[in-house]
């Protein structure tokens, strides 16, 4: 299960800054974050699409899956939202209203997509229509946006207290390496059990088969291009690649 931790429009260069983590089964064979043309994000090797990215003139996209306790089948990816939005020119406020149109061919997601002057929130989950994100610094698990679970309110906490600095990207990432574990009785019900709870409560995840595969912290400045890290972690949660995978050079 995945943490998008995001600053919108409170930080005088950088309209959005992003720290995040993506948790997968390790055997999932996925590219890493490179830039393929305009385009700089990882690939899921099974089905397409992505989870996360960036455009050289300041688009964004993010996705995360919606916690439930039985998965629906559905004949289209949810990693493609990003990946389309991402690839082509469309507003988005054109784009969410065509996924709210065709949000039943999808199993729960939750969808960020935008620029450098809006930023949208879209669920297949939550009852009416796209909505703008307002300012702030906001959480996205897999529940609604700024759900309070612990992980969220800790990593805006810690967001919010980064925001008193320089940004970096090292300084972001260093956010979601958190592995401490939520007390029982703060965590979400969302019925897939307390064991599972407690498994994907931290922010970073380390088990043999499922956990955290990637963090990703993202720099949007009002002008210029983009910059995306990628730190890889192996099934042990150690970094696979030595340094910081500098997908924006």
């Amino acid at each position: 299960m995945c943490i998008i931790l995001f600053s919108w429009q409170q930080h005088p260069d950088y309209p959005l800054l992003v720290t995040a983590n993506r948790d997968e089964f390790h055997d999932r064979a996925t590219e890493a974050a490179a830039w393929r043309g305009q385009v700089c994000c990882g690939l899921d090797e099974v089905a397409g699409g992505t989870w996360m990215g960036v455009t050289a003139d300041g688009r964004f996209a993010a996705l995360t899956n919606y916690r439930e306790p039985h998965e629906p089948d559905a004949p289209r990816s949810r990693g493609l939202l990003p990946y389309f939005f991402l690839r082509g020119d469309q507003d988005p406020v054109r784009f969410l209203e065509d996924v709210d149109a065709e949000q039943h061919h999808y199993a729960g997601f939750n969808l960020l997509i935008g620029d450098r002057e809006q930023l949208w929130f879209f669920s297949n989950r939550e009852t009416g229509p796209p909505r703008s994100v307002p300012p702030g610094v906001h959480g996205l698990s897999n529940g609604l946006l700024n759900e309070p679970w612990p992980k969220v309110e800790k990593g805006r906490s810690e967001l919010a207290r980064l925001m008193q600095q320089e940004p970096r990207h090292q300084a972001l990432l260093d956010i979601v390496r958190d592995t401490s574990q939520p007390p029982d009785h703060q965590l979400p019900d969302t019925g897939v059990g307390l064991e599972t709870e407690r498994l994907v409560a931290p922010m970073f995840i380390r088990t043999p088969h499922y956990g955290t595969r990637a963090s990703t912290s993202v720099l949007v400045p009002h002008q210029g291009e983009p910059e995306l890290r990628e730190q890889l972690w192996d099934r042990h949660g150690n970094p696979l690649n030595q340094a910081l995978n500098e997908a924006n050079s």
